[in-house]
């Protein structure tokens, strides 16, 4: 009993830290990308495509804290819930801010078609961690 109880702590422990260190490379990939936004493309496309690709590094961002917050959370308490709001808070990241910034650089109005799919990923990230919330003693 005592090995099954350790084995899942560790694979837990695993998990939190590869959210964590997923995290903390977003963020940085925030960094660089918001940068090049600033300096980079300014000159290059249009200004509403500009805000475009603005809303991807915002979006990125805040959802790159909330990863942070899962898995600080995963620290403190197993949970089927939390582990599911981080994947699902990693594929809006992928989906919405992804999709933003291919439809800002390239003007392909169909890549705006799987932005929506993503941010349905973020509200489905936050509702899980919502659920977590209440769920715990």
């Amino acid at each position: 009993m005592l090995k099954v109880v350790l084995k899942r702590a560790t694979f837990f422990c695993q998990i939190m830290k590869r959210i964590l260190t997923i995290a903390a490379i977003s963020g940085m990939i925030s960094v660089m990308l918001g940068a090049f936004g600033a300096h980079g493309l300014k000159k290059i496309i249009s200004p509403e495509m500009l805000e475009v690709y603005k809303t991807g590094v915002q979006y990125q961002f805040y959802h790159t804290f909330a990863l942070l917050a899962v898995g600080i959370l995963m620290h403190f308490s197993e949970s089927k819930a939390l582990k599911w709001s981080a994947n699902l808070f990693m594929t809006g990241i992928i989906l919405f801010s992804g999709s933003l910034y291919a439809l800002s650089v390239s003007d392909i109005k169909i890549l705006g078609a799987i932005t929506p799919i993503g941010g349905v990923a973020f509200i489905a990230g936050w509702i899980l961690l919502a659920v977590h919330v209440t769920k715990t003693k």
